[in-house]
């Protein structure tokens, strides 16, 4: 295992500036799902539960982002009809023992 280092920077709400021994670079997005753009031109894509650990990261590819972009459409119209069943689909997975915020 090698040294890591790496500091992350809020610029606005959402939009981080990334800074590691191996480089900067910018993410985008918050809890579940972020990109991430770097200096090497390395685009990758995030998507997690939140509170669990659990993530997949894969590159960022015009699938990807039409995929993240249909599901927070989806997200918004939903929440808009009926946001209390929204956020209850959103924390259906948590288990008693993870504190509700």
């Amino acid at each position: 295992m090698g040294l890591r280092f790496q500091k992350k920077i809020r610029i606005l709400p959402g939009l981080y500036l990334n800074i590691s021994k191996s480089g900067l670079s910018v993410s985008a997005g918050g809890h579940g799902a972020t990109v991430n753009v770097g200096t090497s031109g390395r685009k990758t894509a995030t998507i997690g539960v939140p509170g669990t650990g659990l993530s997949y990261r894969a590159p960022l590819t015009t699938g990807v982002v039409l995929l993240l972009v249909g599901a927070a459409v989806l997200c918004g119209i939903a929440y808009l009809i009926a946001p209390d069943k929204v956020m209850q689909l959103l924390h259906f997975w948590q288990p008693k023992w993870f504190p509700q915020g």
